[in-house]
């Protein structure tokens, strides 16, 4: 009469604990030996296979600490890589600029220059070109700004002197920076510039008006590059901006907008 009863299946418990309650208390309560055998042979299935659940959990739980590894790693390259592109970003203008007046490009005189070269280069006698000269002023500033002279007629290999007048018409002082280029782009690369007052802040004071000088000379190697042979007219332009905090200056030989 009692092994029905503890044989009956709780209400409270799932089947799979039912079936297991049972297959204990056939083994512990004398139940005939084929009975019993049946419940040995089920709680031995049934071992195994929870045994197998534990380790594929663990095996999972140790494949997602990986992957969080590997996202973590990721992450870490991602961000270094952007602080790397922000870097970069800020340093082009600057870095382009000195190419720019390394090399000639985008119709950038170049700068920098072996004195002695200077002294013994050879003038092209034959060779006379002319150069001409532009002034503007960013819309926000408000100096006067001109050329002292429209053009000048050089040769390659020989030095000249050229002058801009920059006037402050206003009650306040106002700090400017200029730009230049040349035109034809071109020729740029033979245009070397051995003063000038281009990519340093000038301060003038209320109504002050100053002269700034242009020392510069055209490469002998001007005669000699193909390119060059119908270029009789260099034109050199500089634009004055009032200096802000943050403010970007244009790229050399390109416009401003």
């Amino acid at each position: 009469m009692l092994l029905p009863l503890l044989l009956r299946p709780p209400r409270c418990l799932p089947q799979a604990s039912v079936v297991l309650t049972r297959c204990v208390l056939t083994l512990r309560c004398g139940a005939p030996r084929g009975l019993r055998s049946q419940a040995k042979n089920f709680l031995w299935r049934w071992r195994p296979q929870r045994l197998h659940s534990r380790g594929r959990s663990r095996k999972t739980q140790s494949q997602e600490e990986e992957w969080r590894n590997r996202n973590k790693t990721a992450l870490t390259y991602i961000a270094a890589a952007g602080v790397g592109m922000i870097g970069l970003a800020y340093a082009a203008v600057p870095l382009y600029r000195l190419y720019c007046q390394a090399t000639g490009l985008g119709g950038t005189a170049v700068a920098g220059h072996d004195m002695e070269q200077v002294a013994t280069m050879t003038p092209v006698k034959e060779r006379v070109i002319k150069v001409t000269f532009n002034a503007d002023t960013h819309a926000s500033m408000q100096w006067n700004f001109r050329p002292q002279q429209t053009e000048i007629f050089v040769v390659p290999g020989e030095t000249a002197l050229a002058f801009y007048r920059a006037k402050n018409p206003t009650d306040k002082p106002i700090i400017g920076i200029s730009t230049y280029n040349v035109v034809p782009f071109d020729a740029g690369q033979y245009f070397n510039k051995i003063q000038c007052f281009c990519f340093e802040e000038q301060r003038l004071n209320p109504h002050e008006e100053v002269d700034m000088p242009v020392f510069f000379y055209i490469d002998p190697e001007f005669d000699n590059d193909p390119r060059m042979a119908r270029v009789d007219t260099i034109t050199l332009s500089y634009t004055f901006f009032e200096a802000k905090e943050g403010q970007m200056l244009p790229l050399p030989g390109y416009s401003y907008s």
